[in-house]
């Protein structure tokens, strides 16, 4: 096959080739990775706010929308921007060794039902237009 620069191109349009969406997102710069990590908000904060997403924070409350843990609600533990993965409380792997450990979640599989507001620029961020 054809020799692909690995160097994120800032000029990327788009292009309709999964391949390419695979290799945007895995080589975009950190700053960039930030903006994949927002989630739906649930219709009481998308009417309280009225926004549709929001970036996701550690704290927040949400449901889970695919998957195997369907339905299943918790807190944001850890959010890993490097991976664009999300962990929850309580959703995690029982391995054959009956150790457990945790589970990766996709942001857009996600729904925020609550807000961790401790910080006072989250708010802002909310309350722009």
């Amino acid at each position: 096959g054809a020799f692909m620069k690995t160097k994120f191109s800032r000029g990327w349009i788009k292009s309709k080739q999964p391949r390419k969406q695979r290799k945007y997102r895995s080589n975009a710069p950190l700053h960039i990775k930030q903006k994949f990590l927002h989630a739906h908000l649930s219709k009481e904060l998308r009417k309280k706010y009225s926004k549709r997403n929001a970036a996701l924070r550690k704290g927040d409350s949400v449901k889970i929308m695919r998957g195997q843990f369907k339905n299943k609600t918790g807190k944001v533990y850890e959010v890993s921007v490097k991976k664009m993965k999300v962990y929850v409380d309580g959703i995690e792997f029982v391995k054959r060794d009956a150790t457990k450990s945790r589970y990766p979640l996709q942001p857009s599989n996600l729904m925020i039902t609550e807000l961790n507001m401790d910080d006072k620029i989250r708010s802002k961020i909310l309350a722009r237009k």
